[in-house]
């Protein structure tokens, strides 16, 4: 099994709405990530993963447990272009779950890293944490490089990230792929 190139600035482990104006950027560093295969329990630290169930079964902890709750849900169909498995940037959503399943079952990457949304009594000691106040005004740590995780995604599943999970990708070896993603409506405003 190949590996996934993440590209990390030796200053910034991961950089993700940080003013960097002023500060002279080092050169780039590659590390190869080594993907692991989603399952439930190797997935459990960043949400879930959602399998097919048969018609009529009750809901329970086998479902997507969705948080939609802070604006409008928008469930659409993604067709991406040329994504190759390398990275140099990481993202989250602080106030949404999110769902992504390849249409198809096809095989697709995605890197991730636990949720570090802090509150506001979580600030107040700043005990030598890097945190950074996001332009939507939450604040939270970037992860570092070590806590980054990549999983191959196969087959008819999709993965429900938890609110805060810092994501980048989907990646995957074709031109172009389609992908259902839910989130809310103004998610990547």
């Amino acid at each position: 099994m190949g590996g996934i190139y993440h590209e990390l600035r030796r200053n910034n482990d991961i950089h993700q709405e940080m003013d960097v104006s002023g500060v002279q950027e080092t050169p780039p560093l590659m590390v190869k990530l080594k993907p692991i295969e989603v399952t439930p329990e190797t997935f459990k630290e960043f949400g879930q993963v959602i399998r097919a169930s048969p018609d009529g079964e009750e809901f329970g902890p086998q479902d997507a447990q969705l948080d939609l709750s802070r604006g409008i849900p928008r469930f659409y169909i993604m067709h991406l272009k040329d994504r190759p498995l390398k990275f140099a940037v990481i993202t989250h959503h602080a106030s949404v779950t999110q769902c992504l399943g390849s249409i198809g079952g096809h095989i697709w990457y995605l890197g991730v890293a636990k949720p570090s949304i802090l509150d506001s009594d979580e600030i107040k000691g700043d005990a030598g944490m890097n945190v950074v106040k996001s332009s939507c005004g939450h604040f939270y740590v970037p992860p570092a490089v070590e806590d980054v995780r990549i999983f191959r995604i196969s087959g008819p599943k999709f993965l429900k990230l938890n609110r805060g999970t810092w994501h980048a990708g989907p990646f995957f070896k074709a031109d172009t792929m389609d992908f259902y993603n839910l989130e809310l409506s103004n998610t990547n405003l």
